[in-house]
């Protein structure tokens, strides 16, 4: 017995490949399970047997793969190609040291191949852990009774609910229908949404309508499926060629980075072989010639570039995490700092999402509350979906479940109007024309804000519930953007049908032919129409949402257009986000045009859009969705151009116009959302920001989400994209500035024949040695005061211009390079060299005259950190000590340079020799020249000298 209830529970695991086909009675016989789900006891048994609901991830690259790809940049080639002419250096020449400069360039390779592996690693493993922030869901009816699941413990045989904007978690037959389409191009690359059904209207199952797929998108409607498949026996998960094949598409940063390789990689060969040649045809040594040339590339390579950017972008990512903005590609934090627009949502957003009721008119009356309904105090949106995610969906199971009521949150009790002057029929409209729920947490209810304050307003006078028993819902004909209504169709006790609507003023008003005052319905005519829509634009003047109620009899379960009795008008307010306005005026200091979209009236969004400081001195631009239809590209260009720009009853589905707008004017957008339509918009924003409780399609279709859906948080991802970018420009600086007192005493040895100031090994020391923590400390310096007072950068800047080049090569570098030849001459001149003296390796003079040419670059290099912690400011406007890994980096620059002076192992590895102390301070000057000459560029760019911002602003 045990034996055959085991293979009944391992045939339920695998889909028979039939189930559209099959009766839904013996479709849920096979499954062993009713329409009121699995129980918990039941489900755990399964899980246990069948394994959990997870794609296993096909395609991915193996770890070894991603090692070995680290060695196929350009500069690792470099250094390899180095590291064989080395190696046939000793060949050709034995004993002369280059076996040394060849294993120490190899070993550089490696190292630099194996830091920048761990650090995309690292990244690799933070992107994944903010994306295990927000685990896929679902709601799962089980023991009768709706709860929020994980969609990795769904078994086969759960009853899911489907609702707008779910991803769908598993494969599974519909049980339950209303309008639910479902976009399945992920499977079929059908690009319109299909309309799903209970029969089966296909004998292939991907193209039958009773079924839903895993992965596909709930586009509209809702619905009720029971899993049959699950993880790789999904439609998915048995399509390889569909896990994990993402198609590479370069970042700007990655752009910029690719080029800053090729021309420094073009600058050093270009620099090895033609030293090369004059270095033959002056000294006529091939071998010395070839040494040569590799020293010189070796030189020009900046080894530690690569995994110092991946180190800063995924430092920046962590840092916004801890602010509440997760980053989903780690180059993307970059392409925000960027932005010239932001387009972004009202509600929410820029709004608390704490919608309450605080107006009402009925009729023609307008009726003063004792005590507005406002939802509790901190009560946010993030709340309002904490709540939707965990109780919920009573409108598909119809459970009467007593533990999902409204104990804990006191949603009904006086709601402080006059109860005698709100007709029945009105709180009937409020409450059953609405799709939310009410919950025991607050705000009290779960679902859309504003439908949220209706049914907590209704709740006020009468039980909901009760009223949903009494008054059965038997058809919906959902809001849409275009129409901008909603419409129920109920039965009375008595039998008969009312038809319930409401929606936008203007829609609702028009098509009511009759109003209700007192109880007692009259005709109304054009004029009252025209009365009723002033009286609403007072409400939008004041900054509210205002909603239009009115209601008809019917015959028969249709939708209506006409001849419906007009209520009322309710007004909801969202109070802005008070530090909505600080951030909103952080973004105009930065240059950043911030663009509200929002579906409300003209005049209510002007009102928020004054509140929260979008509009400045003069009026905003107001938009509306129709004027977008209908005005040229020209019109519609010239006013873009306007500083304050409001896009007002706007569908969703507009927002890509918008973007796109924006683009061809050349702008770099960020576009936010978290809907449904919002998606194809997010994904053509060259930034797209998804809300943390938007719904699943939004998420997907983003580059960042928002955990608290707060304008704020957008604004601090800027500045933070913004310092990433100002922090890889410093890096460069840094390093390259070294590179000119590495080449030129290579070229000093070839065109003076002066013995060899810095041999390879300790080039190598400084890029891969003292180098390496300062640069890295500047990758997470933060950002200068004036960060977010500068425009955003062109579109077009490089990371690697000629001000870079001039600022690291022309000015930086030659000090360095001279210090160094002042220290190395002061040695030889005090040992009795004479120029054109030839001096051996070994010759304890030479080695100690290279240690104070390497001590005096290091030295300067301590100056060149400081001085390249800002762009623009001045370093003591950051506090000389306040990157405390800048502090340890400088000391392991110190502790590396003693270990090479003092350290006889260090002096056979890299030919040096203890040394006076006195050579080493002669650089101190140098050094103090270099910060002085770069705090003057500062000053001077900081004051607008044209001179100087030509030639030196980078």
């Amino acid at each position: 017995m045990e034996k055959e209830s085991a293979g009944n529970k391992t045939r339920l695991c695998s889909p028979q490949g039939n189930e559209h086909l099959i009766s839904l009675t013996e479709f849920l016989q096979r499954l062993e399970v009713t329409e009121n789900g699995l129980s918990e006891q039941e489900a755990t048994l399964r899980l246990r047997e069948c394994g959990p609901n997870v794609l296993e991830e096909a395609g991915k690259e193996s770890i070894l793969k991603r090692y070995i790809r680290q060695f196929r940049n350009f500069f690792s080639i470099l250094l390899t190609v180095g590291a064989i002419l080395s190696f046939l250096g000793e060949y050709l020449d034995p004993g002369q040291g280059n076996l040394y400069i060849g294993i120490a360039l190899v070993g550089v390779v490696v190292l630099n191949g194996t830091f920048t592996f761990v650090q995309e690693y690292q990244a690799a493993k933070t992107m994944e852990s903010f994306r295990q922030l927000l685990p896929p869901h679902a709601k799962v009816l089980r023991d009768g009774k709706v709860r929020d699941s994980l969609a990795s413990e769904l078994v086969v045989g759960d009853v899911i609910l489907l609702e707008e904007g779910d991803k769908v978690p598993a494969d599974g037959r519909l049980i339950e229908t209303n309008t639910l389409k479902v976009d399945n191009s992920t499977l079929t690359g059908e690009s319109e949404p299909q309309l799903r059904s209970l029969e089966c209207t296909h004998s292939n199952l991907l193209e039958c309508r009773n079924m839903v797929f895993s992965g596909t998108l709930v586009q509209s409607g809702n619905g009720k499926a029971v899993i049959f498949g699950i993880g790789k026996d999904t439609q998915i998960g048995s399509l390889a060629t569909l896990t994990e094949q993402t198609v590479s598409v370069d970042t700007p940063i990655r752009k910029e980075l690719n080029h800053f390789i090729k021309i420094i990689s073009a600058i050093a060969i270009f620099l090895g072989i033609t030293f090369f040649l004059l270095a033959f045809f002056i000294q006529d040594v091939f071998l010395a010639s070839l040494i040569f040339a590799i020293g010189i590339i070796v030189a020009n390579v900046p080894e530690g570039l690569l995994p110092t950017v991946t180190l800063a972008l995924s430092l920046a990512s962590r840092r916004m995490a801890s602010r509440n903005a997760l980053i989903k590609q780690l180059e993307s934090v970059e392409t925000l700092g960027s932005t010239t627009v932001i387009c972004t949502d009202k509600t929410g957003t820029l709004t608390q999402n704490r919608m309450a009721v605080n107006s009402l008119i009925i009729g023609f009356e307008s009726l003063k509350s004792e005590k507005p309904s406002i939802p509790q105090e901190g009560a946010t949106g993030q709340d309002v979906k904490e709540s939707t995610k965990k109780g919920l969906t009573e409108k598909i199971t119809g459970s009467e479940d007593a533990d999902s009521g409204v104990k804990g949150f006191p949603v009904t009790g006086n709601p402080g109007w006059n109860s005698e002057k709100v007709p029945q029929v009105f709180i009937r409209v409020a409450g059953l024309c609405n799709n939310a729920k009410l919950y025991e947490a607050p705000p009290g209810y779960t679902g859309d804000p504003t439908e949220g304050a209706l049914l907590v307003f209704a709740n006020g006078f009468v039980d909901v519930k009760k009223l949903q028993q009494e008054y059965p819902r038997l058809e919906e004909f959902p809001f849409d953007s275009l129409t901008r209504r909603m419409e129920v169709v109920c039965q009375n006790p008595e039998g008969k049908l009312e038809v319930y609507l409401k929606g936008a003023p203007e829609v609702v008003v028009e098509m009511c032919g009759s109003v209700m005052e007192s109880g007692e319905i009259r005709k109304l005519d054009e004029t009252e129409q025209k009365e009723l829509l002033d009286r609403h634009l007072r409400l939008a003047e004041k900054g509210e949402r205002v909603i239009a109620l009115a209601f008809r009899q019917a015959e028969e379960q249709k939708e209506y257009t006409g001849d419906f009795i007009f209520l009322g008008f309710i007004g909801i307010v969202d109070p802005p986000r008070p530090e909505a306005r600080e951030a909103i005026a952080k973004c105009h200091a930065a240059g950043i045009k911030v663009v509200m979209i929002t579906g409300d009236h003209p005049v209510t969004a002007e009102s928020i859009a004054r509140d929260v400081g979008l509009a400045g001195p003069g009026k905003p631009e107001i938009i509306t969705g129709d004027e977008l239809k209908s005005l040229s590209h020209t019109d519609l260009s010239s006013r873009l151009k306007n500083p304050s720009i409001v896009f007002a009853r706007t569908s969703p589905v507009q927002k890509l116009k918008i973007v796109q707008l924006f683009q061809a004017e050349g702008e770099i957008v960020t576009m936010t959302g978290d809907g449904v339509n919002d998606a194809p918009a997010i994904k053509n924003a060259d930034m797209g920001v998804a809300m943390g409780s938007g719904t699943d399609v939004a998420r997907d279709a983003a580059d960042m989400v928002l955990l608290d859906d707060n304008f704020a948080t957008i604004v601090n991802a800027v500045e933070e994209g913004r310092t990433v970018f100002d922090n890889i420009k410093k890096f460069i600086v840094y390093i390259l500035t070294s590179n000119i007192p590495e080449i030129l005493p290579f070229i000093a040895f070839v065109l003076l024949s002066i013995p060899l100031p810095m041999p390879v090994q300790l080039i190598l020391a400084i890029d891969l040695g003292t180098d390496i923590l300062p640069a890295i400390a500047l990758g997470v310096e933060r950002g200068e005061g004036d960060i977010m007072k500068r425009p955003p950068r062109p579109r077009n800047e490089k990371l690697l211009t000629s001000q870079v080049l001039l600022t690291a090569y022309g000015v930086k570098g030659p000090i360095q390079a001279a210090a160094g030849f002042f220290c190395y001459f002061a040695v030889l001149s005090e040992g009795g060299w004479a120029f054109g003296e030839q001096l051996a390796n070994t010759d304890p003079l030479y080695m100690q005259a290279v240690t104070a040419f390497f001590s005096a670059v290091v030295i300067c290099q301590i100056a060149n950190v400081f001085a390249s912690r800002t762009r623009f400011q001045s370093v003591f406007s950051m506090g000389l000590f306040s990157n405390r890994v800048v502090l340890l980096g400088i000391a392991s620059e110190l502790l590396i340079l003693a270990i090479i002076i003092w350290n006889p192992f260090a002096n056979l590895i890299f030919n040096t020799a203890p040394i006076d102390l006195r050579y080493m301070l002669l650089a101190i000057p140098f050094a103090v020249f270099l910060f002085g000459v770069d705090e003057l560029r500062k000053y001077l760019l900081r004051k607008n000298v044209n001179w100087a911002a030509r030639f030196f602003k980078w």
